[in-house]
C-alpha cells in the first residue's frame, strides 16, 4: 500500500467507513421518523416555500443552521414569547432565555408541549435535534451544558422563530 496515498492504516480506514455509514443510517432513520409523525400543521413544499423566507425555509424545512451572531433574536431582551416562524406555535417564554455566548438564541426550558426531540447523527456523532411539536420544523439542538435549574441549553436558530412582545 502506498503510504503517500493512504496515511492511515487499513483497519482505521474501515472503522471510519463503518462509523460514517452507521451515522448516515441513523440520521436517515431520524429523518424518516420526523416525516412519518403526524403533525398538527401540514403544508406542501410549495406552501412552505411561499410562506417562509429563504433562510427560514432552509432552517425549518431542510435542517440548516444559520450563521452564529446573524439573528437579531439572539439580542432580544424584551418580555414576550418566542414562536415557531413556520406555524406560530409558542415555544419559549422570554424568562427562560439567556446569553450562552454561542451566537444563537438560547433557552434553559421550552414551554410545555412546544417541542419534540430526536436523535441526530447528520454530523457523524450524536446530538439531540429540537423540532416544533406542531409542524415538525427544525429549530436547533439541545445540549447538557446550560444553566440551572435544568442544566439544558436549547440552542435555537433565530430564523426558525419569531418574537411576540408581551
Amino acid at each position: 500500500m502506498n503510504k503517500e496515498i493512504a496515511p492511515i492504516g487499513r483497519r482505521a480506514a474501515l472503522r471510519l467507513v463503518a462509523l460514517g455509514s452507521a451515522g448516515l443510517a441513523l440520521g436517515a432513520c431520524g429523518s424518516e421518523r420526523a416525516e412519518a409523525r403526524r403533525w398538527k400543521v401540514v403544508r406542501s413544499d410549495a406552501q412552505w416555500r411561499a410562506r417562509l423566507t429563504r433562510s427560514q425555509y432552509r432552517v425549518l424545512r431542510e435542517g440548516w443552521t444559520e450563521r452564529a451572531h446573524s439573528s437579531p433574536l439572539d439580542r432580544e431582551r424584551r418580555a414576550g414569547t418566542f414562536v415557531c416562524a413556520g406555524c406560530g406555535n409558542t415555544l419559549y417564554a422570554s424568562e427562560t432565555k439567556y446569553d450562552s455566548g454561542t451566537g444563537w438564541p438560547s433557552f434553559w426550558k421550552p414551554l410545555p408541549g412546544a417541542i419534540v426531540t430526536e436523535a441526530d447523527f447528520r454530523l457523524g456523532y450524536p446530538r439531540t435535534e429540537v423540532l416544533c411539536a406542531d409542524c415538525g420544523g427544525h429549530l436547533g439542538h439541545v445540549f447538557g451544558d446550560g444553566p440551572p435549574p435544568t442544566g439544558k441549553r436549547y440552542c435555537m436558530n433565530g430564523a426558525a422563530m419569531a418574537f411576540r412582545p408581551a
